[in-house]
């Protein structure tokens, strides 16, 4: 992953339900989040931009759709993730993260954000060979 892509996701905030996730904090209000979801862990999955490359906005939309389907009848929370002026919509599934992994490698994600109770948020990449 290239450098630049890999420091704008340590840096990102990560959103749902109000409550915002740092890439290597903890933080309470995510906690309090994933008790009122039902769950103890959890995880950041987007659907825009495939492949790390920008996809026009009816594409994402599509993608964002589909992820909803994928999601359907799982503990969720929608939101969005970002950095300055960018922005991107996603959805906190309450799942183990080796399910959230299945999620984002259909929807060709470069990764995912994981949290769970009492523990600081983490980024799982996705090698782009793992993608396909």
């Amino acid at each position: 992953m290239h450098p630049r892509r890999l420091r704008a996701w340590r840096a990102s905030a990560y959103e749902a339900g109000g409550a915002v996730a740092r890439i290597g904090r903890r933080s309470a209000p995510i906690d309090a989040l994933l008790r009122a979801m039902g769950v103890r862990q959890a995880a950041f999955v987007g659907a825009w931009n495939p492949g790390g490359r920008r996809a026009p906005a009816g594409r994402n939309r599509i993608a964002e759709r589909r992820l909803a389907c994928l999601a359907r009848g799982l503990p969720q929370c929608g939101g969005h993730g970002g950095l300055g002026g960018w922005r991107e919509a996603h959805l906190l599934i309450g799942v183990a993260p080796s399910r959230a992994l299945v999620l984002a490698r259909r929807l060709r994600q470069g990764g995912l954000v994981v949290v769970r109770i009492g523990a600081p948020a983490r980024l799982v990449l996705i090698s782009p060979s793992a993608r396909r």
